[in-house]
């Protein structure tokens, strides 16, 4: 008889057991949102180390050469870059947005370059702010 009662009670009941997943879902959900939120916040660091390097990369040209590069081939061609990089928001290299240098009131007639870059996403970042406006 009392064999019958310790194995009666060595076993989980259906509310124990439903209790233990529904604790296991909430922490795998809270682990999701944590990881998403890591890419995210991943992707926006290159891209304003990305912005950083390019508009570094203009302003050396700039110093070296007198005025402003073409476009982002010529600062790659020249070997102000390696390569231009993709936009991880994007991910293309072709989305950059270029923002023209003013002309040179000298010489109307010159070229105008590459005053600044941005990236070509319209999408918003975590902290509210449009990407394209970095």
């Amino acid at each position: 008889m009392e064999r019958r009662r310790r194995q009666a009670e060595t076993g989980f009941t259906l509310i124990e057991l439903m209790v233990v997943v529904a604790l296991i879902a909430v922490l795998a959900g809270m682990g999701v949102v944590q990881y998403r939120n890591a890419v995210v916040r991943t992707k926006e660091a290159v891209l304003q180390e990305d912005l950083f390097r390019m508009r570094d990369a203009i302003d050396q040209y700039y110093a070296d050469k007198a005025k402003y590069p073409l476009d982002l081939a010529t600062l790659v061609s020249e070997g102000y870059l390696r390569q231009v990089p993709k936009d991880p928001i994007t991910n293309s290299s072709e989305t950059w947005q270029t923002i023209p240098s003013e002309p040179d009131p000298s010489n109307p007639s010159a070229d105008v370059g590459i005053f600044n870059v941005k990236s070509g996403s319209d999408g918003t970042s975590i902290d509210g702010t449009r990407y394209a406006e970095w």
